[in-house]
């Protein structure tokens, strides 16, 4: 770790693979001012990025202008999906009354995007709108995740000269291309980790209960679409989560609540909530919790969340994501775990996927069986699931790697947090974070093999802006928003994320001085001194400035 990064702005942060999901976002405090400022100009200059902040470039660049040079559409956008299931939620989304902010941005109308079916290697849908509308439909590729993948994207690309339009009514999907042995192996493969040292060892699992999807947001997203078709209901997310949780559940359905602390005192408010609402014969349909939450790691009280969903009848969903199978085991709380297999599981930052698993013994199982069984529709791609289960052949090993090694820094950052004298304020991690014993209470034994811990993330609180700068100037790792890779990322998470809603994300204990990491690979020793370095340069910015 001692040599200094050497990645180009806006390049996958190494070994960089034509699939990449990361983006190193530059070594300067700067290049997160001009994110916070605006994003969208940022995100334009990045050759490499997210793959729902942007389409790859197999699909932006190739795919989808073959799809415009064929319809004719010099001033036409367009998004490519693998379902019509997908393509008409974009058209609901770009026609929605939601998409009016009074200001410069207005639904499209009906006539103005239209679904045209094309089949090259695979048969897939295009959502084709004016191009000066694509700020208005952009955040549909961009939350709810479902677009077609950049493997989907490779493998059409090679058969463009058999690329034609069909009618959309004689889509037929290659079910085995979504729904095959591949899968099958995958879903096997997770079986064995939800099943491995679990807390319920009474518990049965069946593969017909874990659902697929083409990545974490549409593991949530799905889901919660099945449930607004079936109850139009209020759905409730519990504590802090990932910011395009936060908006899917605000843009989609009729309603949502926020308790965005997830104390125990919004336990008590949320119980009124769920009173008040039966009271008025109000429907709630979920409540969503992230365990731990992105991006402070608070736990929540999810037992008490599982005693609140049973007494008024609401569906409990659970995402573990940060948490992950190997550490933590809350299957038997949740009516609903979704994941995304992207991070940790698949580990190698080249991937993207998710999962939605049913719990059976939950007395929501029936209903929610019918109501998945009835909706689901497979869209992970074959060359997608195949990665992921060969990538999710060592999950354990690299686990215990970024345990240890999220367990070593963190060690050290929270004794310079105990120094009075240093910059750093507070470390937030499961270990040292007074929620942890909710976290605790969910881990799974230890066995021979493997010795669960609190995971890869953390976030670390500095003094203030120009410690907090000098620190991330000084961090000699990639900066970047991803997690779970191979490689240590850091990112600054509020001021990416809210840097235009400062006031309101301090509401939440979410501050610009807070820098998220996700620790990688990499030698302990080495990575410990990366991080002494920028705390070293840190507190001699706490001194500069106090004098």
């Amino acid at each position: 770790m001692s040599k200094k990064i050497t990645t180009s702005f806006g390049e996958a942060v190494p070994p960089a693979p034509r699939h990449a999901v990361t983006v190193h976002m530059g070594e300067e405090w700067e290049n997160v001012e001009k994110f916070a400022n605006d994003s969208a100009s940022v995100v334009a200059k990045f050759k490499n990025t997210y793959p729902r902040a942007r389409p790859h470039r197999d699909i932006a660049q190739q795919l989808s202008e073959a799809v415009l040079e064929h319809v004719g559409g010099q001033s036409m956008a367009c998004y490519l999906f693998p379902s019509i299931q997908s393509a008409r939620q974009c058209i609901e989304y770009g026609t929605s009354s939601k998409r009016d902010n009074g200001i410069d941005r207005r639904p499209l109308a009906a006539a103005e995007i239209t679904i045209r079916a094309f089949v090259a290697k695979d048969p897939f849908l295009a959502v084709v709108f004016p191009s000066d509308k694509r700020p208005v439909v952009a955040g549909f590729w961009s939350t709810p995740g479902v677009g077609v993948s950049s493997r989907f994207a490779e493998a059409n690309l090679g058969h463009m000269d058999q690329m034609r339009e069909v009618p959309v009514t004689d889509v037929e999907i290659d079910r085995s291309r979504y729904d095959g042995l591949a899968h099958q192996t995958l879903r096997e493969r997770i079986l064995s980790y939800l099943a491995r040292a679990s807390l319920d060892p009474g518990r049965r699992v069946s593969p017909a209960d874990i659902y697929l999807y083409q990545s974490g947001m549409a593991s949530i997203f799905k889901p919660h679409m099945y449930m607004v078709n079936r109850y139009q209901g209020t759905s409730i997310l519990f504590g802090m989560a990932f910011m395009d949780t936060i908006t899917a559940l605000e843009q989609f359905g009729p309603n949502s609540m926020f308790f965005g602390l997830g104390t125990d005192q919004e336990l008590d408010e949320l119980e009124s909530y769920l009173q008040d609402s039966r009271a008025e014969g109000q429907k709630v349909q979920a409540i969503w919790v992230e365990f731990p939450a992105n991006p402070l790691l608070v736990s929540p009280d999810i037992t008490r969340l599982r005693e609140l969903a049973t007494e008024y009848d609401v569906v409990l969903g659970i995402d573990d994501t940060i948490g992950s199978w190997s550490n933590i085991d809350v299957l038997s709380v949740a009516d609903v775990l979704v994941t995304s297999i992207t991070k940790s599981f698949n580990g190698y930052a080249d991937a993207i996927g998710g999962t939605a698993i049913l719990n059976s013994a939950s007395p929501k199982y029936h209903e929610l069986k019918a109501i998945f069984d009835a909706q689901y529709v497979p869209e992970l791609y074959l060359y997608d699931a195949v990665a992921i289960e060969r990538n999710s052949r060592d999950y354990l090993a690299r686990t215990s790697k970024l345990n240890s090694n999220a367990s070593a820094v963190v060690q050290y950052l929270q004794s310079c947090a105990e120094d009075p004298n240093s910059a750093i304020r507070q470390i937030h991690y499961p270990s040292v974070n007074p929620s942890g014993v909710h976290y605790k209470r969910f881990m799974r034994p230890a066995t021979p093999d493997f010795t669960p811990g609190y995971g890869c993330v953390f976030s670390v609180e500095l003094h203030d802006l120009t410690t907090t700068r000098t620190f991330y100037d000084n961090l000699n790792i990639h900066k970047s928003v991803h997690l779970g890779a191979p490689s240590t990322l850091a990112f600054a998470y509020t001021m990416c994320t809210y840097g235009k809603r400062l006031d309101w994300a301090a509401q939440y204990g979410l501050k610009p001085t807070q820098i998220r990491v996700s620790v990688g690979l990499e030698d302990t020793d080495k990575l410990l001194d990366e991080f002494r370095i920028a705390v070293e340069a840190a507190n001699k910015a706490t001194k500069i400035g106090g004098q």
